[in-house]
């Protein structure tokens, strides 16, 4: 087995070395020219690892909300110190090109929370570059997509600003999230400011008073005057002749959103579920516990809605093993073209499917039995949320840190730890490839028993009660050289935070390379916290650094495999 020799490692003094990469050969006869030196730091563990650059950083925050140790991460709140990268983007004149990566990642869903990509582009939005500053408004729409969302905005927004944070930019642009929708989608607006009436301290009359809002259309100034002076008072506006039908069909909803939440009769509160497709936000508290008003809800529920709420539903009986609404529920489940269109995140299913096997909330007195076809019905939705990808062929080496720094929550989801989401992430690659071996490690290496087949709650329960201790992410690959086990690509699930063993895992896949004579062989480190390090070489054609819960994570995974093949 190869170590690091002093050929390696040039001391530099006591938290930084550098390293000089060995030649890397394509073959036998082909030979690549040593590369320059690239300093390494050392970790909180003693371990050393390489630091990624700043565009790296901000992509790690937009997926897990934080660039500091998963250790220290606020798991109920964003910091400003967490998102210092951006600014350091913003400076360097990449400003632009960050708010492309904030708006890719929010429309794509890739993220399991929004909350990073807002905070990101209101820092855009607040900042002293005009280039950016514009395109971080132009960007609004299509980030906050709801009113959550645009409240969230607002609210990150003022905490950037050192004035009243109400400019003319900032006004022009929350009117225009207005404008937009009524002109092209009046009754999606209609629904927004009933279903979200106030989030994060800030209300529609709120924004709609402070950013000085000018309705242009009829649509626009019933719904303004809807939510600022209420429903009898938007009914008084004159309207023009060739609007009337469209304004008739958003005074009917507003009104049906009125009765609903002034409702005492059970039956008229379904009535008005049925006809005007209302949601659980309109209904009174006190019908909550009906299980015939969730009949009604079920019909039309949001999927992203209806799997928060399976435990709920469970509870009151609703989801019998054999009823049309269990079939309807796992049905939905199972559409990934529904999925994908409510930007369902695999993460936030796992989540769900975590929570519910337990059979109860982890607040209040609720409690459920829970139901086995609605069980595999979200390990179901687990897989088909992730960007669907062809196999390649290759052979794996799937390897699961679980050390224990990988015992802490996950993306500050206390029902989730680093090494639960690093047992899904694999399951996904797993499923996906025919040549595939699971191993785990931390400071020894064993192979664990787990099928295609096995459900994700029984794999993530294997891997929990596996034995462990320090962190060796080199393990895999001295591994597979020692018994002359033959791969293609080596996947490390990790929280980076590696210091036992001797050999660096770079140094380790480059001595596998030479020795099996398997020269393009590839590291893949998927990242399972935002520790702003990785053991990946950034300066290895063949290594790549891949940020865990991003649910394009096995797609770029995909074509680098290929791309590189």
């Amino acid at each position: 087995m190869g170590t690091l020799s002093s050929k390696d490692i040039e001391p530099e003094d006591d938290d930084t070395y550098q390293y000089k990469p060995s030649a890397r050969k394509r073959g036998p006869e082909q030979s690549q020219k040593v590369q320059i030196h690239r300093k390494q730091v050392k970790n909180a563990f003693g371990g050393w690892i390489f630091q990624v650059d700043d565009m790296q950083r901000a992509h790690r925050f937009l997926i897990m909300g934080c660039e500091g140790s998963t250790y220290t991460a606020s798991k109920s709140m964003l910091k400003r110190e967490n998102a210092k990268s951006f600014d350091r983007l913003i400076y360097e004149g990449k400003g632009k090109e960050l708010v492309t990566l904030i708006e890719q990642i929010s429309l794509e869903g890739r993220a399991a929370k929004q909350e990073p990509a807002i905070f990101g582009l209101a820092i855009c939005a607040r900042s002293n570059d005009r280039e950016t500053k514009k395109a971080a408004y132009d960007s609004l729409n299509k980030v906050c997509r709801i009113p959550t969302h645009l409240f969230m905005f607002v609210k990150y927004a003022e905490g950037e600003s050192n004035g009243t944070g109400w400019g003319r930019a900032h006004r022009r642009a929350i009117s225009k999230w207005y404008e937009e929708l009524a002109e092209h989608k009046p009754m999606v607006l209609a629904r927004h400011i009933t279903k979200y009436k106030k989030r994060e301290d800030w209300s529609h009359r709120d924004l709609l008073r402070l950013s000085h809002v000018k309705p242009k259309h009829d649509c626009m100034k019933v719904i303004t005057r809807f939510v600022i002076k209420g429903l009898e008072e938007a009914k008084k506006l004159p309207v023009e002749p060739r609007n009337e039908a469209n304004l008739h069909k958003i005074l009917t909803y507003l009104e049906a959103t009125e009765k609903a939440r002034k409702c005492t009769d059970e039956k008229l509160l379904i009535q008005l579920i049925d006809e005007q497709r209302l949601v659980r936000e309109h209904v009174p508290t006190k019908f909550l516990n009906s299980k015939d008003v969730w009949k009604a809800l079920l019909k039309r529920i949001p999927v992203i809605a209806m799997i928060r709420n399976l435990g709920k539903m469970t509870s009151m009986g609703l989801i019998n093993a054999g009823s049309e609404y269990e079939k309807a529920i796992v049905e939905r489940l199972n559409d990934e073209t529904l999925l994908k269109k409510a930007r369902v995140h695999p993460f936030n299913v796992l989540v769900a499917l975590n929570q519910y096997r337990k059979g109860h909330g982890d607040k209040g007195h609720l409690k459920w039995i829970p139901n086995e076809n609605v069980m595999t019905g979200l390990d179901s939705a687990f897989y088909l949320s992730f960007k669907a990808v062809e196999p390649t062929g290759k052979r794996y080496m799937l390897a699961v840190d679980v050390s224990g720094s990988m015992s802490v929550p996950c993306m500050g989801t206390e029902s989730i730890t680093c090494r639960d989401a690093a047992s899904a992430m694999m399951m996904v690659t797993l499923r996906t490839e025919e040549h595939c071996k699971v191993f785990a490690f931390s400071h020894d290496l064993r192979p664990v028993s787990i099928s295609k087949e096995d459900r994700l709650d029984k794999i993530i329960d294997k891997l929990s009660n596996t034995p462990f201790g320090g962190t060796d992410c080199a393990l895999p690959m001295l591994y597979a050289m020692e018994n002359k086990k033959k791969f293609d690509v080596f996947i490390v699930y990790t929280d980076n935070e590696t210091w036992y063993g001797k050999v660096h895992p770079f140094k380790a896949i480059q001595d596998y390379r030479t020795k099996m004579e398997i020269y393009d062989a590839k590291l893949i480190v998927v990242g399972m916290s935002s520790n702003g390090f990785t053991i990946a070489d950034p300066d290895d054609p063949n290594m790549l650094d891949i940020i865990g819960f991003d649910s394009g994570a096995i797609e770029v995974m995909n074509e680098f495999i290929l791309e590189q093949a």
